[in-house]
């Protein structure tokens, strides 16, 4: 477990941005959008050797090109960040050799979601490099829109990032809690239990998001934590907008009802619908690994990050 927070450098105006696919691959036409629109805001957005790559069944390249497309963007000097063309699956198959040494002397602003949840919280939780769960080129920079523009700025940039109503983000339990943000996609890090890259969730505000899973399968997923002692400590919960997850339901309340029953043992804040990873349009920028504090106590829901994600000069090794 990493004891200290590892914040890579801010991400400097025109600095070099690399696009890489460490899973499935992805529509050549979305990633091409979307690297012309990291460069329409004045990035030198370059596409990493596999980044168009196929191959059987789904995959964007071998495990051991993926991997050495990741390497390359972390150990090249000229690449000031780091962003994922898609999920997908087929992280998972990069876990066992990434060179944690390598990244801890190189450390960039990494952006991503859905199944390179593994990756972030694999960093973030063994050398406590300050994971970016936000837009990726594919998904989110290729679609009008897609991206919100404020937190991705903040949060590689060096402000502190801010998010509330307009963001979605609602409450459904009352209260105010500080910690150490941490989570990601939800049935990607119930996916590490009981392996050795498992999340360490325990005593943090925990963000969970995911798409198109039925309030059931969040209620299994929820429990399937609770039972992993993965929430022991939490401070408080933020689900995403959880797009799709109500799809065929007649109450459009019934997953907020399943979280609060099967959270109703952690007497916490909770809130609901933060619009950051699967989300239908404004992916918001969201920091994990460092300290925000989290305000449900009145009508203005706000997470509000208490430090910087980046630092202010270069890592120096």
């Amino acid at each position: 477990m990493a004891d200290l927070v590892l914040k890579p450098p801010a991400l400097l105006p025109g600095a070099r941005i690399a696009v890489v696919a460490p899973a499935s691959s992805a529509d050549p036409q979305r990633i091409t959008r979307g690297i012309e629109a990291l460069r329409a805001l004045g990035y030198d957005a370059v596409a990493a050797e596999h980044l168009y790559g196929r191959q059987s069944p789904y995959f964007s390249g071998t495990p051991e090109e993926r991997l050495a497309d990741l390497h390359r963007a972390f150990a090249d000097p000229d690449v000031g960040a780091i962003v994922c063309a898609r999920g997908g699956y087929g992280s998972n198959y990069l876990l066992a050799g990434i060179d944690l040494d390598l990244i801890r002397v190189h450390p960039k602003p990494f952006l991503a979601y859905s199944d390179v949840t593994v990756l972030q919280t694999r960093l973030l939780d063994q050398i406590g490099l300050v994971a970016f769960h936000g837009p990726m080129a594919a998904a989110d920079f290729s679609v009008d829109n897609g991206v919100h523009l404020p937190s991705f700025q903040s949060a590689l940039s060096g402000g502190l990032v801010q998010v509330g109503p307009e963001q979605g983000i609602r409450v459904l339990r009352h209260g105010r809690a500080c910690g150490v943000v941490h989570g990601g996609c939800l049935s990607i890090l119930t996916s590490m239990l009981g392996t050795p890259y498992a999340p360490q969730t325990e005593g943090k505000l925990l963000f969970v998001e995911d798409q198109s899973e039925k309030p059931y399968r969040i209620d299994r997923m929820l429990r399937q934590m609770i039972l992993a002692g993965k929430f022991e400590g939490v401070r408080g919960f933020i689900f995403g907008e959880m797009l799709g997850c109500d799809r065929g339901v007649t109450d459009p309340r019934l997953l907020d009802q399943v979280i609060l029953d099967v959270l109703c043992d952690f007497d916490v804040p909770i809130a609901i619908g933060l619009r950051s990873g699967h989300v239908s349009g404004g992916n918001v920028t969201l920091p994990l690994g460092i300290e925000a504090e989290l305000t449900l106590d009145s009508d203005e829901p706000l997470l509000r990050y208490l430090e910087p994600a980046v630092s202010e000069f270069p890592h120096a090794g």
